[in-house]
């Protein structure tokens, strides 16, 4: 489906950015991987997702707060692959705390991977989308995006705020045959989100299931974990050409949390 397109995923050497490039490789894309983390795992992954797809990955290292870093990492896939036709923005952290006392460099650091670093992508990625007159940009919000929750406001303003710049960027490039939407997971069964729950479980003297479902019955009318792979897939979709006038949209993929 994809073949001959060459994509990016920032934060993606493990979770949900990890399962979106397989799913973009195994359509056929060319991916570059970005993402922190043990150098010989990550490039077993990088390996292994060529291998298994057929397809050429590449890796970078770039720090999504740094803007100069960015502007490289896309530079140089650019140049490898000989075009940036598919941006993912991904890479996110999460920081817990209520407002009051929430720390002025977490604020930064939460907005500026979870928000500017895809601004800095998008601006570098459009010129060329515009020239070849063939573009895909995927953002990565959050069912925060949509709805809030206390004690996170960094987060929430970044999702918020990725909503935002999915629909003007949208709207910017309409008829440059690119489209800009974001898709916004509730929770997603992650190593991260596993361990979380282990915690919990081990903190209250329940089970791992009970906790699985205490922890879905605070937001999800459905209980039940969306997939990373669930994420890969609606991403290859809206890269598709099925997908070719869906432009400035918010996908929840959430089992309800924001029907409610």
């Amino acid at each position: 489906m994809l073949k001959g397109k060459n994509a990016l995923v920032t934060g993606s050497t493990s979770g949900i950015g990890e399962a979106i490039a397989r799913a973009l490789a195994n359509a056929g894309a060319s991916v570059t991987l970005n993402g922190f983390g043990d150098k010989a795992q990550i490039e077993k992954l990088r390996t292994t997702i060529a291998a298994e797809a057929n397809v050429e990955v590449a890796y970078s290292s770039a720090d999504m707060t740094k803007p100069s870093e960015i502007a490289s990492m896309m530079a140089e896939a650019e140049k490898k692959f000989g075009s940036l036709d598919i941006i993912v923005n991904n890479a996110g952290i999460q920081h817990v705390s209520p407002v009051e006392d929430f720390p002025v460099e977490k604020w930064d650091q939460v907005i500026a991977i979870n928000l500017s670093s895809a601004f800095h992508t998008i601006r570098a990625a459009v010129p060329g989308m515009k020239r070849r007159q063939w573009g895909r940009i995927i953002n990565i919000a959050s069912a925060h995006g949509l709805v809030a929750s206390p004690q996170k406001t960094a987060y929430v303003a970044a999702k918020h705020g990725i909503i935002g710049l999915t629909k003007s960027v949208a709207l910017e490039v309409a008829n440059n045959g690119i489209t800009c939407n974001a898709i916004c997971p509730g929770w997603v069964l992650t190593v991260l989100v596993e361990r979380q729950i282990a915690a919990r479980a081990q903190a209250s003297g329940k089970t791992v299931k009970e906790e699985e479902l205490a922890l879905l019955s605070e937001k999800q009318p459905m209980h039940q974990f969306s997939r990373p792979e669930n994420i890969g897939a609606l991403t290859v979709f809206l890269c598709s050409d099925a997908a070719a006038t869906i432009t400035g949209s918010s996908y929840s993929i959430d089992g309800g949390w924001t029907a409610v």
